[in-house]
C-alpha cells in the first residue's frame, strides 16, 4: 500500500523513519515471518516429537484438556486487543491501560469458570485423571492477561520486540515438554511445558513494557462491547467445532481417536500460526488506512497469494506424504491417523484462500460477519462432520471437515464480494493451485514408475522433487510478486529499485 507523501498521516501512530507504510509493512512481514514460521514448526515439532513417546490415548487424554480446558480459553479472547490496535485516542496511555484492565478482568473470571469446569470435563468423558493436570493448565489463564504489553509494540509496527517477547512462551514450552516426555513424564510434559512456557512470557513481558499498567476504565467501554460480542459468537463456534468430535469421538470410537483427532488437529493450528504471520503484520497497517478500499483490496489480494505461495504446497504434500509420515516418524500406532491426516492436509491447502478475510472487517469496525460466517460454518459441522464420525468414525469424520472447511470458505466469499467490487474467488484460487499441479502430476507419476517394495529413501526422492518442482514453478508463476517483496526490503535497507506491478 503506498503511502508516500502521507508520512504524517501515520506518524503518531507507527514510527516509520524513512520507510513508507508499503516498505515497513513487507519487512514487518519477512520478519514475522523470520519468528512466527520457525516458532509455529517448532509447535509442530513438539507435537509430533511428543506423540513418539506418548500413546495414543495419552495423546488422547491430552486432547480432551485441550477440547474442554485449552479451549474455554477462545472465549476469552475478545477481540480487546484488535480494538485497542483499532482505536487512535489521544490519551494512548488510558487507551491501553483500559485495554490491559478489560483483558485482565477477563482472564480471571475465564479463570474461575474453567476451574469449575474440570470436574465436569471429568464426568462427561468418564475420564477422571483429567482433574489434576486440568486444574494445573488453569494456571495459564492468568498469565496470558498479563500478555496485553505485546499490543504496544503491535499497534506501532515494532516486530522485533514483539516477536522476541512473545518467542519466549514456544521456546521454552518446547524445551520443557520434549525434556519431561523424553524422561516419561506422559501428558504431563504437555501440562507442565504450556504453564512454564505462558508465565515466563508474561512476567519478561510486563517487567519491560513500555506503559506501566494500571488498573483503570474511562470512558469507551461501550465500544469494546460492540466490537466484541460478535467475536465472543464466533469462539462459541470455534469451542463447538473443536469440543464436539473429540467428545463424540471418544464416546463412539475410543479414547485412542480422541488422540488421532487432536494430532491432526495441529495441522490446522499449524498453518493458521503461519497464516497469521503475514494478517498481524498487515492488521495495524490495515487500520491506519481501513477507510481507503482500493488500497484494502490490493493488500488483501498480495498478502492472500503470498500465503497461498506456501499453503497449498504444504497442505497437498502432506495429502501425499502422510502416509509415509505414520511409517517412518510416527509409527505403526498412529496408522488410524493416517486417513485424517491426508483430509486435514487437503483441508489445510483450500482453506488458505482467502484466509485473512476477517482482519480486514475488524480494521473497518464491523466484525458482524465474522459471526454470521463462523455460526454457518458451525451447523454444517454439527449437520454433516458429528453424524458422519458416530456413524462411519474418523474416515466420515475426513470427509465431514472436507465439507466444513468448504462452507467456510463460501461463507467468507460472500462478504469479500460485498467488501471489493469485482473480486472473483474462484480466479483467486485458481491461481494458487497451477504452481503446485506439476509437482503433484511428479510425484504420482514417479510412483506408478515404482517397482518392489516402497522404501524410506523412495519417499525422501519423492519428496524433495515435489519441493523442487513447486519451488520452480512458484518462482516462474509469481516471479513479478516475489520480485516486488524483495525490492521493499532493499529499499527498507537503503536501496532504491523501483517496486514492480
Amino acid at each position: 500500500m503506498s503511502t508516500e507523501g502521507s508520512g504524517d498521516l501515520y506518524a503518531g501512530r507507527i514510527p516509520l523513519g524513512e520507510r513508507s507504510l508499503r516498505q515497513h509493512t513487507a519487512r514487518g512481514t519477512i520478519v514475522n515471518a523470520g519468528f512466527l514460521a520457525g516458532l509455529s514448526f517448532l509447535g509442530l515439532l513438539k507435537a509430533f516429537v511428543v506423540a513418539a513417546f506418548l500413546t495414543p490415548d495419552d495423546y488422547g487424554i491430552w486432547g480432551i484438556l485441550l477440547a474442554g480446558i485449552v479451549t474455554l480459553s477462545f472465549l476469552s479472547e475478545l477481540g480487546v486487543g484488535d480494538k485497542y490496535i483499532q482505536q487512535n485516542e489521544p490519551d494512548q496511555r488510558l487507551a491501553f491501560d483500559r485495554a490491559f484492565t478489560i483483558n485482565l478482568t477477563v482472564n480471571l473470571a475465564f479463570t474461575v469458570l474453567m476451574v469449575a469446569a474440570v470436574p465436569l470435563l471429568a464426568v462427561i468423558y468418564g475420564q477422571p485423571e483429567v482433574v489434576a493436570p486440568g486444574l494445573v493448565l488453569t494456571l495459564a489463564m492468568p498469565a496470558a492477561g498479563l500478555l496485553s504489553p505485546l499490543w504496544i509494540y503491535y499497534r506501532r509496527m515494532q516486530f522485533v520486540r514483539q516477536r522476541t517477547l512473545q518467542a519466549i512462551d514456544p521456546v521454552l514450552s518446547f524445551l520443557v515438554t520434549v525434556g519431561l516426555a523424553i524422561g516419561g513424564a506422559g501428558y504431563w510434559s504437555l501440562v507442565i511445558g504450556a504453564v512454564a512456557g505462558t508465565w515466563s512470557a508474561a512476567l519478561v513481558t510486563l517487567a519491560t513494557s513500555p506503559y506501566r499498567p494500571r488498573l483503570r476504565l474511562g470512558a469507551g467501554v461501550r465500544d469494546y462491547l460492540s466490537f466484541s460480542w460478535p467475536l465472543v459468537v464466533a469462539n462459541l463456534n470455534r469451542l463447538v467445532v473443536v469440543q464436539a468430535p473429540i467428545l463424540v469421538g471418544e464416546w463412539q470410537v475410543g479414547l485412542a481417536a480422541a488422540g488421532v483427532i487432536t494430532l491432526s488437529g495441529s495441522i490446522i493450528a499449524f498453518t493458521q500460526k503461519v497464516d497469521s504471520t503475514v494478517t498481524q503484520t498487515l492488521y495495524p497497517a490495515v487500520c491506519a488506512v481501513r477507510d481507503k478500499t482500493e488500497l484494502l483490496f490490493e493488500t488483501f489480494v498480495k498478502s492472500n497469494r503470498l500465503v497461498l505461495i506456501w499453503g497449498v504446497p504444504f497442505g497437498l504434500s502432506l495429502l501425499l506424504f502422510a502416509p509415509d509420515l505414520v511409517t517412518y516418524v510416527l509409527g505403526e500406532k498412529w496408522e488410524p491417523a493416517v486417513g485424517l491426516l491426508q483430509a486435514y492436509g487437503l483441508i489445510s491447502a483450500f482453506s488458505h484462500v482467502g484466509f485473512n478475510w476477517d482482519a480486514f472487517f475488524r480494521a473497518r469496525g464491523d466484525t458482524k460477519p465474522i459471526a454470521a460466517v463462523s455460526t454457518f460454518s458451525t451447523l454444517v459441522f454439527l449437520a454433516v462432520a458429528i453424524p458422519l464420525l458416530a456413524v462411519e468414525g474418523l474416515p466420515g469424520f475426513a470427509v465431514g471437515m472436507g465439507v466444513y472447511g468448504f462452507s467456510a470458505v463460501v461463507g467468507r466469499t460472500y462478504f469479500l464480494i460485498r467488501l471489493f467490487d469485482g473480486f472473483k474467488m474462484a480466479r483467486h484460487a485458481a491461481r494458487a493451485l497451477l504452481p503446485v499441479v506439476p509437482a503433484v502430476g511428479a510425484v504420482m507419476l514417479a510412483r506408478l514408475l515404482e517397482s518392489g517394495e516402497r522404501g524410506g529413501v523412495a519417499a525422501l526422492a519423492e519428496l524433495g522433487t515435489f519441493v523442487a518442482v513447486t519451488v520452480l514453478a512458484t518462482v516462474l508463476a509469481e516471479r513479478d510478486l516475489l520480485r516486488e517483496m524483495i525490492g521493499y526490503l532493499r529499499r527498507a535497507r537503503g536501496g532504491s529499485p523501483a517496486p514492480v506491478g
